[in-house]
């Protein structure tokens, strides 16, 4: 007997900054369930799926999701009862043909994405398996280095330095778990630092970063290189830039730093950052539409240095295959949610795999409980995982899930 879709609910729920996002469930015709919850961009980018807010300014200041519950419970619903359910990319196909725009913004991304995922992880029930293995197809499952957020600036700490994220990179480690205790460690000691400066920490960032007001985004890298020191050679410095927030008119405006400067100086100062300090990721180093210096870039730190493309790319196959043929970066930084479904998501690790990239996947600023992601980290055999810091329950929720599949399954923990 053929594993259909029986029945498709959705309700609203509250992702970790307070806001409405969409928790899915889908039941199939065995009885079997499976629900997802979708998470929600902060630090956006205009070429990303739509996420489909009510525009009721009476509730939630206009992003209520009611709208999207409406089209998983009755479109969506109408369209996929009695579906085949089996087949992961027929589902996918139902749903963008269903939506019929090109950036899903007729029945909201978020609805999409909510289906999509609560639909693989019903598969993973049905069939008994973990997950992570349902997922993974052919492809090479590990366990993923974490890229975790020490301090945090740009619009995950009300803009208190431009840079965005100054993570921790611990790639010398025979194990994730032992990786993630040298992070908490440098966490902690990265705070002691800070106050030992004269500055006050109230409490943390979006991400569960440290967000302190300091002097310049060179401070920053100056307290993280002291943080990890203890750790040399085992844990480097990854950078998102998120440079795309404080250019205009390809202006480049660092108002912490008092520069403004050309792609060609943005491109000088990021060099000059990776030969002073252990920087070896850097992500949306340019703004999302300078196509003309992100190939420039490549060509002076490509081989040197991992260059993700985030807004950049937003996770959409054909901005990729663009970047893979001008040489315009060497990464691609994939976020479920910016392109809406989980066979797209996959379709961009499998081109930046043949491409000879390398991809990060992550998390967004507004998350939830659901540990989804760090299942997905492992059966894309990316290699990398970008969730936030130590210090939140919704970024708990994917390294504690992490901790559990390393114990009971023994993966392969590699920086690629």
């Amino acid at each position: 007997m053929t594993l259909t879709i029986k029945k498709l609910s959705a309700c609203e729920i509250l992702d970790s900054r307070g806001r409405p996002t969409l928790a899915v469930e889908v039941t199939l015709s065995d009885g079997t369930t499976g629900s997802a919850q979708v998470p929600s961009g902060a630090s956006t980018g205009v070429h990303e799926a739509w996420e489909l807010r009510d525009g009721d300014p009476s509730r939630y200041g206009g992003k209520g999701v009611r709208k999207a519950v409406s089209h998983v419970e009755g479109e969506i619903a109408a369209a996929l009862v009695d579906f085949p359910a089996e087949d992961q990319a027929a589902v996918d196909r139902r749903l963008i043909e269903l939506d019929g725009t090109p950036n899903k913004s007729r029945l909201g991304a978020n609805a999409l994405l909510g289906v999509s995922c609560s639909v693989a992880r019903a598969l993973a029930s049905f069939r008994k398996i973990p997950l992570w293995q349902s997922l993974a197809g052919g492809r090479d499952a590990r366990m993923p280095v974490p890229m975790i957020n020490i301090f945090s600036g740009g619009h995950h700490a009300d803009h208190n330095i431009e840079v965005q994220d100054f993570l921790a990179l611990p790639i010398g480690f025979v194990s994730y778990g032992e990786a993630l205790e040298a992070v908490v460690a440098i966490h902690g000691r990265a705070r002691e630092l800070v106050e030992k400066r004269g500055y006050r920490l109230t409490g943390v960032a979006d991400e569960g970063g440290w967000g302190p007001a300091l002097k310049s985004n060179e401070e920053a890298l100056e307290i993280l290189t002291e943080a990890i020191a203890p750790w040399e050679g085992k844990v480097a410095i990854a950078l998102d830039i998120a440079s795309s927030h404080f250019c205009r008119d390809g202006v480049y405006d660092l108002k912490t730093d008092v520069k403004q400067l050309d792609g060609t100086g943005m491109i000088d100062l990021l060099e000059g950052w990776v030969g002073r300090y252990p920087i070896i990721s850097i992500e949306d180093g340019l703004s999302e539409d300078d196509w003309v210096h992100w190939p420039q870039l490549t060509g002076r730190l490509g081989d040197r240095v991992q260059l993700i493309g985030d807004d950049f790319f937003t996770t959409n196959p054909e901005r990729v295959r663009r970047g893979i043929g001008e040489k315009s970066a060497n990464a691609v930084l994939v976020k479920m949610n910016q392109i809406g479904t989980l066979t797209e998501t996959f379709e961009v690790i499998d081109l930046a795999r043949e491409a000879g990239w390398r991809a990060v996947i992550s998390a967004r600023s507004g998350e939830t409980e659901d540990s989804f992601l760090a299942d997905l980290a492992i059966a894309s055999g990316a290699g990398q995982i970008k969730v936030g810091s130590i210090t939140r329950s919704e970024r708990l929720a994917k390294y504690n899930r992490l901790l559990e599949i390393e114990k009971r399954h023994r993966l392969e923990y590699r920086f690629p």
